[in-house]
């Protein structure tokens, strides 16, 4: 039964993750706001909110993962309904941001999808975000509302620690990633490794060498977004060939496209720990992957943004 006794907190799902969204107003206390998404024949999103929500504060939930530019479009056009529909607050809840692995220009004439699609979400009416692990933590900067970032380190750290592991070694799998990797060592008391990596084109990874010591440890390889999986094992392939003994990955945002299932399941790495930023259809459900849940997260991140608590005390 629904606990929670504000009835100007609303929560909405679009249609990328409503088990997510079940879990984070089951954690909340109330029911999840009445709304349809369909579609016209040409495949037109068609939006109805089934409920007034004049003066709420609303939080509408939706990853913006496959297929990418629908749920994007769902999102935007929830976010004009809203708005119409005279919200008092419009928060974005953003398990997983798409399109955010281009935040610069890292070439001539390239795109910054990142901070277009904050423009776009400030653009339809947007108030804040709430997030989990930005690909980059400068896209923070990319919008002129509050953003909320939370983190998957304590989530996944948790679960390792909670293993027992003896003799551990928190491994990035690039330069890029050290930071997150120094987060989770701190947390499981080890020390680090790098994997010097370049990377020719995107989606195509070439390990080069490991920066620390491996030999005889259990390596945790730790990554925010796990996309076709040639990175991860590749890397841990050579942490093997390293010599260590045993090889775990973990990361927050589960994307795992085209072969990326097939070469986790051949690769050298005992388990895969991930969140449920991204829902995993079934046909990805492995055994090699253990699926961690982030709705109690987002759950508490939602009460205290929405009775003016401070949200810092998530990342502890």
């Amino acid at each position: 039964m629904p606990n929670y006794l504000d009835p100007n907190l609303k929560v909405f799902s679009l249609n990328s993750n409503p088990d997510l969204a079940k879990e984070i107003a089951e954690h909340i206390g109330i029911n999840l706001g009445k709304c349809s998404v369909t579609s016209f024949s040409d495949g037109e999103i068609q939006i109805n909110i089934e409920e007034s929500i004049r003066g709420c504060d609303v939080y509408v939930i939706q990853s913006t993962c496959d297929p990418v530019n629908k749920h994007m479009m769902e999102l935007l056009i929830m976010i004009d309904a809203l708005k119409r529909a005279s919200a008092k607050t419009i928060n974005v809840v953003l398990p997983y941001y798409g399109y955010a692995r281009q935040d610069r220009k890292a070439r001539a004439r390239e795109p910054i999808t990142a901070k277009l699609v904050a423009n776009l979400l400030e653009t339809a009416g947007a108030t804040r975000v709430i997030t989990l692990d930005l690909h980059a933590s400068q896209i923070q900067g990319f919008f002129d509302i509050p953003v909320d970032q939370l983190l998957g380190v304590p989530i996944l750290s948790d679960y390792f620690l909670s293993k027992g592991l003896e003799d551990i070694v928190i491994v990035s799998p690039d330069h890029g990633g050290v930071t997150r990797a120094r987060k989770m060592a701190d947390r499981l008391k080890a020390p680090i490794a790098i994997i010097d990596k370049r990377r020719p084109k995107p989606n195509v990874a070439e390990v080069m060498n490991i920066i620390g010591h491996i030999e005889g440890k259990t390596a945790i390889i730790i990554d925010d977004i796990i996309d076709t999986a040639g990175t991860i094992t590749l890397a841990a392939n050579a942490l093997i060939e390293s010599g260590a003994k045993k090889v775990y990955a973990c990361c927050t945002h589960p994307v795992l496209s085209g072969p990326a299932i097939e070469r986790i399941e051949n690769s050298s790495i005992s388990e895969l720990v991930v969140t449920n930023t991204i829902p995993l259809p079934e046909a990805k459900q492995i055994e090699k992957i253990t699926n961690l849940s982030v709705a109690p997260l987002l759950g508490e991140a939602i009460i205290c943004v929405h009775e003016k608590l401070s949200v810092s005390k998530l990342f502890d």
